[in-house]
C-alpha cells in the first residue's frame, strides 16, 4: 500500500486532514492507486495513456505529501494543505481508465469432399484445418466451434456445392447451437444437373456464452449432391469444401 511505503500513521494524517472519514478515504484513494499500478489483469488490456497519466497524478499528489509531512508542522501552511487537499479531490474524480478486451476470432476450412449417406437426414460441416484461432476453436466432433468468452459473433461461412448426377436437387443449410436447431435459420439452395457446381455463402449474428459451441448443418434431398473439394492447379489454390470465418467485432469490446 503507498501509505505503507511512506510510513505514515493516522496521526501524521490527521494533522492535515480534518476528521476520521477523510482519513479513510485518503487511505483508500492511495490503496487503490498502489494496487492498480502494480496488478495486470490476463485478457485485459487498459488504454496506457489514461492510466499512465492517473497513475503519475497520483505518484506527485504522494511526493507533495512526504514533502509536506518533511516539514516543520508549523511551517505547513493553510494554503498547502488546502492545496493538497484540491488535488486528492480531483485525483478521486477522475474517470476510470478505459479496458479493452482482446478480440476472438477464428478462421477454419476442410480439405475433404462431404456426402450425405441417406436423404432427409441432417449432418454437420466438418473442418480439418485452423487457419487462424484466439478464442475460438475446433472441438470433438470436428463440426463443433467453441468459444471461450461471451459476445455477439459473426459466423460467416462459404461451401462449393455440387451435383454428380443429372436432374435437380435440393440442400438445406442451417444454424445449430450447443446441439438445438437455431430458429429460423435454414436456407435452401436448389442445384441443376449434373456437375453444375454453385456456392452457398452467408452469415450468422449469434449471441454465444464462455463454452458454447454451434455447427453448420445441412440436408439434401438426393444423395448425389455434396460439397464438393479440388486440389490445386497449375493456375489456382485448392478450392476447400467449406471455409469459415469467426469473429465478436460486432458489439463494442471496451468495458
Amino acid at each position: 500500500m503507498a501509505l505503507q511505503k511512506l510510513g505514515l500513521t493516522r496521526d501524521q494524517l490527521a494533522s492535515f486532514l480534518q476528521d476520521f472519514e477523510q482519513i479513510k478515504q485518503f487511505e483508500k484513494l492511495f490503496g487503490t492507486v498502489d494496487d492498480n499500478t502494480n496488478n495486470v489483469i490476463p485478457g485485459i488490456e487498459i488504454a496506457a495513456g489514461t492510466a499512465g497519466e492517473a497513475a503519475n497524478d497520483a505518484l506527485a499528489q504522494i511526493a507533495a505529501l512526504a514533502e509536506l509531512l518533511g516539514k516543520d508542522p508549523d511551517a505547513a501552511t493553510q494554503s498547502d494543505i488546502a492545496n493538497l487537499q484540491s488535488q486528492i479531490q480531483a485525483l478521486a474524480l477522475n474517470p476510470p481508465a478505459k479496458e479493452y478486451r482482446t478480440p476472438r476470432y477464428g478462421s477454419f476450412y476442410d480439405t475433404t469432399t462431404q456426402t450425405a449417406a441417406a436423404i432427409n437426414t441432417a449432418y454437420a460441416m466438418t473442418f480439418n484445418t485452423t487457419d487462424l484461432s484466439v478464442g475460438v476453436t475446433i472441438g470433438s466432433p470436428t463440426s463443433r466451434i467453441y468459444v471461450d468468452r461471451p459476445n455477439i459473433y459473426n459466423i460467416q461461412f462459404s461451401a462449393q456445392l455440387d451435383k454428380t448426377a443429372g436432374g435437380v436437387g435440393l440442400i438445406y443449410i442451417w444454424l445449430r447451437k450447443n446441439g438445438v436447431d437455431v430458429s429460423n435459420s435454414t436456407t435452401q439452395v436448389r442445384i441443376q444437373g449434373n456437375n453444375a457446381e454453385t456456392v452457398a455463402a452467408w452469415n450468422f449474428l449469434l449471441q454465444m456464452n464462455a463454452g458454447d459451441y454451434f455447427e453448420l448443418m445441412w440436408e439434401v434431398d438426393d444423395t448425389s449432391v455434396q460439397i464438393l473439394t479440388e486440389a490445386a492447379s497449375a493456375i489456382h489454390p485448392a478450392i476447400p469444401s467449406v471455409i469459415l470465418t469467426v469473429t465478436d467485432n460486432v458489439s463494442s469490446l471496451e468495458v
